[in-house]
């Protein structure tokens, strides 16, 4: 372990603006778990076809009534927002959580809006790969990650109708790993840009947002920072500076990226309508696409009684819950057998989706040898299959959960 301990310590130092412990705990693994191709081409098949019925059922989406979405737990305050067509894609950079089954992949849920695991997929796990003498999996995906971000900055530019825009990237500023994935963005977009941490930013409602110099930002960059804790942001007089924001957007005074699609697929009961549309064989999706829909996803509805009328275990998630906080899982018969003790979104409305186990993997860790849960990320960017890892943790994935670099076998 000592050994283990001193080559990754001297193998993470190395890299640059990297996380490498997170919460006190050891976050990248120096150990790597290999794939093979085939396995690689089924990951992106499958994230293609996701994606593709995401995108779908977005456009519906956006022109359903008002009370729908209600219904469906959007807050109220972000009903015009979620509306807006800003970009031509629905999402930036997406990533889907797909467990792998016997024969195929599952998807329980897509971080359409503020997705982490970035830095690590697109770069660092090259690095890793390479020092354990294996290929990189997502060889050529950062190139795709540069040319989405400058594609998305310029559309971004056009629909503002600015030429030479402002462009600023932001997240918390203490947060190690929310800032060094904002900067390693960045650092890939390339042209001219700032990052300045969110307390910096000034909002003058209905005029525009300004950085410390008092100069007007076009276009926000906001990897990490969730709309749904957006509009919650006050400033110390009380002001609704995340509404504020908001409104510039839909004004048309600032552009945001992710878009507010990316927010309208963020909410976990769009699940719950794909599977409701095709347990009713709706002609809203081709027959090819109801195939999709039976083999990737998982019944999710918006309450518990399908599954315990047919006897089906199922886990129990806030609709914008993040790193499995607040997720609980139940038997057959409904008694409740494990729980995420972060408890952040009681407050905020669940959907119920089947139970599936995840598989299991023996790594080395600090503290020797462990067998963890895998689950794999695998990145839309641009709606187009990107990079894919793996995060190995307990059967809930939660924010202690550990990065397992993966190499071509």
């Amino acid at each position: 372990m000592k050994i283990y301990k001193a080559n990754r310590e001297g193998f993470y130092s190395g890299i640059k603006n990297f996380w490498p412990d997170l919460y006190g705990e050891e976050y990248a693994l120096f150990d790597i778990s290999t794939i093979e191709e085939e396995e690689v081409e089924a990951i992106r098949l499958c994230t293609n076809r996701i994606g593709r019925i995401f995108f779908k059922v977005s456009e519906l989406l956006r022109n359903v009534q008002l009370d729908t979405l209600s219904e469906m737990g959007y807050p109220v305050e972000t009903l015009d927002f979620i509306r807006l067509k800003t970009l031509n894609v629905e999402s930036v950079i997406a990533r889907l959580d797909l467990i792998k089954t016997e024969n195929t992949y599952k998807c329980i849920e897509i971080n359409s809006d503020t997705p982490t695991f970035v830095k690590e997929l697109f770069s660092v796990n090259g690095s890793v790969a390479t020092q354990f003498g294996f290929r990189n999996p997502n060889e050529g995906m950062e190139d795709q990650l540069a040319r989405a971000v400058r594609i998305a900055v310029a559309a971004s530019a056009k629909w503002l109708e600015e030429i030479e825009p402002y462009v600023v990237f932001t997240a918390h500023e203490d947060n190690i790993e929310d800032r060094n994935t904002v900067l390693y963005l960045q650092d890939l977009y390339g042209l001219p840009s700032r990052f300045i941490a969110l307390d910096k930013l000034r909002i003058i409602p209905g005029t525009g947002l300004y950085d410390q110099t008092g100069r007007k930002i076009d276009i926000l960059y906001r990897q990490t920072f969730p709309i749904e804790s957006l509009i919650m942001d006050e400033d110390e007089s009380g002001n609704k500076i995340g509404m504020w924001l908001l409104e510039l957007v839909e004004s048309k005074k600032l552009a945001m990226i992710n878009p507010p699609s990316a927010f309208l697929l963020q909410n976990k009961a769009v699940q719950a309508v794909i599977w409701g549309l095709h347990e009713e064989n709706d002609p809203f999706f081709t027959p090819e696409e109801h195939d999709w829909i039976n083999e990737y996803f998982l019944p999710t509805y918006l309450e518990a009684e399908p599954f315990l009328t047919k006897q089906v275990p199922f886990v129990k998630k806030p609709i914008f819950g993040r790193e499995g906080d607040t997720v609980e899982i139940y038997s057959s018969t409904g008694k409740l057998i494990m729980e995420e003790k972060h408890k952040n979104y009681n407050d905020v409305p669940s959907i119920f989706q089947q139970y599936i186990e995840l598989p299991t993997v023996t790594y080395n860790s600090e503290k020797g040898k462990q067998k963890g849960h895998v689950l794999t990320g695998s990145f839309l960017v641009n709606g187009k299959s990107s990079a894919l890892g793996y995060r190995v943790g307990g059967e809930i994935t939660n924010n202690l959960s550990c990065f397992l670099p993966v190499g071509l076998s």
